[in-house]
């Protein structure tokens, strides 16, 4: 999972992605693109990590990229002030629209319902230009005797009266999910996830306009997590407790994040791993094998399924079988969030 960090000027994005990966940005750097890369805290997997004391475990992961403001050399613009900067968040799978809501000297006081539709014009635009651009290509060669696809056609000629009524793609669900527009990467058509970024002693949402009420959106102490993402654990502990801060910055995120794109976790175990796997909410069991590997798909048998409350209901794997919460499971079995899976597949 790919996260990408938008927002205006001054809106703390740094800040935010230091409280989300840990990773300190030197000043010197702010101008440059940063990836960060953690894994999914699961308390699941502590649980089947210390049941099954594999050799190794391994946690979901989730990137988060935070674009630099390199600016061109003939127009002395910002990237982020142009079309063409949204180029590089593109094969994000989501987005998180960091928006100001503390003061900040020598700027105008917050505005968050002004930043937020601000920026969703800028993706509208951006989308509408690479749409535009498409249909041109699509009707040249139709004149020159090229038969487009019809329902290319169509799905990009409905993007665009969306978009020229500005409406941002994800609103349309049938287009946001069409395998035939994945290929455009629309940044409207992504999930975003709305984070109001707070001042140290504010921790709750402020009154949200009626365009932003309708998306996910919550608040966080941007600066003060920050800080806390940089200390020792157990220090970091008395500052949650003080500031009452019930979960991290990067679990909330991780959580909301989960839910926009319609993910859940699966998991593999053995001696040698202990696995958490991340698929689409309502993925079929053949599917789910495919993420593990190809043959899995290829020659799948059967799916052994264990739900992961009644492995810790049991105690063991054992004791589950003999309470028959062991199930065996077809090609059509939709996985569900906590699944402890055995493929059998034979090639």
């Amino acid at each position: 999972m790919r996260l990408g960090i938008i927002g205006q000027p001054g809106a703390g994005k740094p800040a935010i992605f230091e409280a989300l990966t840990g990773i300190a940005i030197a000043p010197g750097d702010k101008n440059e693109d940063h990836v960060g890369t953690i894994h999914v805290p699961d308390k699941r997997v502590d649980y089947l990590s210390r049941l099954y004391h594999p050799h190794k475990t391994t946690y979901a992961q989730v990137e988060y990229f935070l674009p630099g403001f390199a600016k061109h050399e003939d127009t002395g613009r910002k990237e982020t002030d142009t079309p063409g900067a949204w180029t590089r968040i593109r094969n994000c799978d989501a987005l998180i629209h960091v928006l100001r809501n503390f003061t900040l000297y020598g700027m105008d006081d917050p505005a968050p319902g002004n930043d937020f539709s601000a920026m969703e014009e800028e993706m509208i635009l951006a989308d509408l230009l690479v749409v535009e651009k498409r249909l041109e290509r699509l009707e040249k060669d139709q004149k020159r005797g090229k038969k487009p696809n019809p329902e290319e056609y169509d799905l990009l000629s409905r993007c665009r009266d969306a978009l020229e009524g500005e409406t941002p793609l994800r609103k349309k669900v049938e287009l946001a999910s069409s395998p035939l527009l994945k290929g455009f990467a629309l940044l409207s058509s992504k999930p975003v996830l709305v984070l109001l970024n707070n001042p140290d002693d504010d921790p709750e949402l402020p009154e949200l306009p009626e365009q932003m009420a309708r998306e996910t959106c919550i608040s966080i102490r941007g600066e003060l997590e920050r800080e806390l993402s940089q200390i020792d654990k157990e220090e970091a502990a008395l500052f949650f407790e003080e500031y009452q801060i019930e979960n991290t910055a990067a679990d909330r995120v991780i959580r909301h994040s989960y839910a926009i794109l319609g993910l859940i976790s699966f998991f593999t175990v053995g001696e040698d791993e202990v696995k958490a796997w991340t698929i689409k909410k309502d993925t079929l069991a053949v599917d789910a094998a495919g993420t593990i590997h190809s043959d899995m798909k290829k020659g799948f048998i059967r799916a052994e399924v264990l739900a992961y409350n009644d492995l810790k209901e049991a105690g063991s794997s054992k004791e589950a079988r003999k309470k028959g919460t062991v199930r065996l499971e077809g090609k059509t079995y939709r996985v569900q969030d906590g699944d402890i899976i055995n493929f059998r597949f034979n090639v």
